[in-house]
């Protein structure tokens, strides 16, 4: 058995409690018979379980659902003993911040947008980040239960101990910042945050393998084969942003190249430089671009579609090398349907074979992929077991 502490509490859980509380944080509120059922556990070794979880305060029972033969039972979810988790993903336009439980009940949410567009991450996105992690614990409420863990989604790559965290910038983000003391700290690529995310809830649901690619003010790809997240030797596993471009006759191909040349800034940039006269004032951004295109504009269509084209190239290069026959479109950008079929057709054209959706996640994936590696951390700090 293993000592878990909480609250000063120190609780000697079961496999069987172990297996009943994991249950609940997977799958929600149940009741007895619905636990004991999908786990084949016997009624006394169900009570048993469900007794230790309610000592640490782990579980809570909510009340009763009514039988089909007109017998209640109780209903449980995971307690406020569990305690709760931040999720904050430090984002090049916004911060945003999500309070839960284990089981992923919202208790709190922020957004802010930042003043500008940040290209890297620094002192601005810190204090942006200090402020609303700040904020969120300010109104943390005693039936929320002790913060167990800080995830934090970072643009940038991420390294453990020992890495090099000057070349990743990564630890820019505590030039502002100073975690809560006594709080356990994840670090996470944003772009893999949001292939968590879409593996667990979103168009990746279910598949083993597959890479989320993120097109918006920067470039990114997040990989999963085998059911594990791929983060490479330096966390620069999926840095397609890192790509050298251009290959051309008289050319010299330049590290990161891929990046500025796809990114809505430079794209933009080119709509408006080839934007003809007679079209009217030329969009300010892709957003509106894309409104312009979904209207029927001809000229938003044709950068629309020859921007697809551009993307579907990139994914081309990514499926010939890692082939991983699902690639989820995501970012700003990259979400917008009207460049799904271009993007299909390019990369189909140009490579191996290869299913491409949309996210089904939005501008979420990112904070609910770090809210799950968040949970995951806090269910080891528990049980010693991921969620």
């Amino acid at each position: 058995m293993e000592q878990i502490e909480t609250d000063g509490t120190t609780a000697a859980l079961t496999g069987s409690a172990r297996a009943v509380f994991r249950r609940l944080v997977e799958d929600g509120p149940s009741t007895r018979p619905q636990i004991g059922n999908a786990l084949h556990l016997s009624r006394p070794t169900m009570s048993a379980a469900i007794a230790e979880l309610e000592r640490p305060r782990y579980v809570e029972m909510i009340g009763a659902v009514q039988g089909s033969f007109g017998r209640s039972a109780a209903q449980y979810r995971v307690g406020s003993g569990a305690g709760h988790v931040i999720a904050v993903d430090a984002g090049s336009t916004h911060v945003r911040v999500r309070v839960s439980t284990l089981d992923r009940r919202l208790l709190a949410s922020r957004i802010l947008r930042l003043p500008a567009s940040q290209i890297a991450i620094n002192e601005e996105v810190s204090r942006a980040v200090a402020a609303e992690v700040a904020a969120a614990r300010a109104a943390a409420l005693p039936g929320w239960g002790p913060l167990r863990v800080l995830g934090l989604a970072l643009p940038t790559r991420v390294v453990g101990l020992g890495g090099d965290v000057i070349s990743t910038r990564q630890e820019v983000v505590f030039s502002a910042f100073t975690p809560p003391p006594g709080v356990t700290l994840v670090l996470e690529n944003n772009v893999n945050c949001a292939a968590v995310a879409e593996q667990h809830y979103g168009a990746a649901r279910g598949a083993s393998g597959f890479a989320y690619v993120q097109i918006g003010l920067k470039i990114g790809m997040g990989l999963v084969l085998g059911d594990q997240l791929i983060r490479g030797r330096n966390g620069a596993a999926g840095e397609i942003g890192h790509l050298s471009f251009p290959f051309a006759p008289g050319a010299s191909p330049v590290p990161g190249e891929a990046e500025h040349y796809l990114g809505t800034e430079a794209f933009i940039g080119r709509v408006r430089a080839d934007w003809p006269e007679i079209a009217g004032p030329s969009p300010i951004d892709t957003a509106e671009l894309l409104s312009m295109a979904e209207s029927g504009n001809a000229d938003a269509l044709r950068h629309v579609e020859r921007h697809a084209s551009d993307i579907g190239a990139v994914v081309a290069t990514c499926v010939s090398v890692v082939d991983p026959g699902l690639v989820v479109l995501g970012g700003g950008l990259g979400a917008s349907p009207l460049l799904l079929p271009g993007v299909r057709e390019a990369a189909n054209r140009l490579s191996y074979p290869v299913e491409i959706r949309n996210t089904l996640l939005g501008t979420d994936a990112t904070v609910m992929g770090i809210e799950r590696l968040a949970i995951e951390a806090a269910m080891t700090l528990l049980i010693g077991e991921e969620a």
